[in-house]
């Protein structure tokens, strides 16, 4: 127990230290950035009729002129207590804002980290289990095309196939539009976020299912396999018995790995289908110059990117105490 506090306590500090890194480069990119604050916040004409004594003013308050480190510990302490500014372009809180968001994006992200996390395991234990087999080339090949496919095109396809030519399911959003906030169901954010998550866990699948392959392949090729073989086991007990065993871990890792593509992915694919989550509200911040929704949605996504990592060590060591002691295999 000892052993494992202290492994989660340190990869807790990691993370902790690996985020303030992240606030650090990001704020000083923005400070060195050609964005005025005076213009972003109040606006090129409006600043041309106020007078000298209200700028200087205005620049006192939004901290022009004043170090950088100055700057940001006045901002991180704001950040720290929850107060993250108010959007230049909602007019609203930014804490309000990535609230709403957030929740959207989760949803996205989940169904599609579930889905490429499932089925790229299934897909990669039939095609290490048959290796060379038709089924081990076409699952390859599916992977091999799928990896080098634009994932916004795939989006767009896909917009195209089943939401524009069938009409199984909504064009885009992330509610059905004319209908008020407390009339939305579940199922209704369920319906339209599907379409959104079948993109991502289409593109997530592959380097699951060829890592899985893998490192199934070298477990079939192990001596305590051809063993199992010559004792007359059959390939679906030696996969159940000792396949699924040996590669659940590495597969774990990978899976919370994964999180950092998949919202990467979800920025465009939130794009193509107009879902308003995290990923579109960040591009209209960027293009919008919105530097505290900008500053606050980075941080909140590397939180989340690392906090996947997190987890992903963490059970490593929890499953291999081997991790957590330092003990080299």
């Amino acid at each position: 127990m000892k052993h494992l506090i202290g492994f989660i306590t340190k990869n807790l500090l990691r993370m902790v230290l690996l985020l303030l890194c992240v606030a650090i480069v990001t704020f000083a990119l923005i400070s060195i950035s050609p964005i005025d604050p005076l213009s972003a916040n109040v606006g090129q004409t409006a600043l041309g009729s106020l007078s000298a004594e209200q700028i200087a003013k205005l620049e006192e308050y939004w901290g022009v002129g004043q170090p950088p480190v100055t700057r940001f510990v006045a901002w991180a302490k704001d950040f720290i207590r929850g107060d993250m500014g108010v959007s230049l372009l909602y007019r609203q809180n930014v804490s309000a804002i990535i609230g709403e968001r957030l929740k959207n994006s989760l949803l996205l992200m989940t169904l599609a980290w579930l889905l490429s996390g499932i089925l790229g395991f299934l897909l990669g234990i039939i095609a290490g289990a048959r290796k060379g087999s038709l089924a081990d080339k076409l699952i390859q090949g599916y992977c091999l095309t799928i990896s080098s496919t634009p994932v916004f095109w795939l989006a767009l396809i896909l917009l195209l196939i089943f939401a524009v030519w069938l009409k199984w399911v909504p064009i885009g959003l992330s509610v059905p539009i004319g209908v008020e906030a407390a009339d939305v169901t579940f199922l209704d954010r369920l319906r339209h976020a599907i379409l959104p998550a079948l993109t991502l866990s289409i593109t997530g699948i592959a380097n699951i299912c060829l890592h899985t392959r893998e490192k199934l392949i070298d477990v079939m090729n192990s001596d305590y396999v051809l063993f199992a073989k010559a004792r007359g086991d059959k390939t679906g007990r030696i996969v159940r018995r000792h396949g699924i065993r040996n590669i659940l871990l590495p597969a774990i890792t990978l899976q919370f790995a994964s999180i950092s593509e998949i919202f990467g992915g979800s920025i465009l694919v939130e794009q193509v289908f107009s879902y308003p989550g995290l990923g579109q509200a960040a591009v209209t911040a960027g293009l919008g110059s919105d530097v505290p929704l900008l500053l606050a949605i980075t941080i909140i996504s590397a939180a989340i990117v690392f906090a996947g990592n997190f987890t992903a060590n963490v059970l490593y060591g929890v499953i291999d105490p081997r991790m957590r002691k330092g003990v080299k295999r």
